[in-house]
């Protein structure tokens, strides 16, 4: 793998996992950020943040959907007077606080997206592109 495939992989991962900004990654990887954007634009990394966020949010549901399954046959063996299978029971138990904790996990990580999503008008790196592509002016030359 040559040096750029190893940078633009780390640059991605930034991105998508660490929920990183361009300006945070170019400076992090000491690449300029026209670069940064260039492969964000080229390996469609917002579709595939997007997806990673979507991933973690259906762990927490599938996690949750399973348990409550589960559950559902432990109090089915209660009612009929079964007696309950030990590993079931202990696999129920085992689950309860991971539930919460994976829930907790994916709220930090949905909060500090939103924390990083642009509020209202054009991105920074919107901007930065239509200067530097358009307008062609260099980062000293603006403002």
């Amino acid at each position: 793998m040559t040096k750029k495939h190893m940078l633009i992989a780390d640059a991605e991962r930034f991105y998508v996992v660490d929920q990183m900004t361009i300006e945070e990654i170019a400076s992090k990887l000491k690449v300029n950020e026209k670069t940064v954007r260039h492969w964000k634009c080229d390996g469609n990394w917002d579709a595939q943040k997007q997806q990673y966020v979507q991933s973690k949010q259906m762990f927490h549901e599938d996690l949750y959907n399973f348990a409550r399954k589960l559950m559902a046959t432990i109090e089915e063996s209660f009612e009929k007077g079964e007696k309950v299978d030990p590993g079931r029971m202990y696999a129920f138990m085992k689950m309860l606080p991971m539930i919460t904790k994976v829930k907790e996990y994916e709220d930090i990580v949905i909060i500090n997206a939103a924390k990083k999503a642009p509020k209202k008008g054009i991105s920074k790196d919107v901007i930065k592109l239509i200067e530097s592509e358009i307008l062609g002016l260099r980062p000293n030359e603006s403002k």
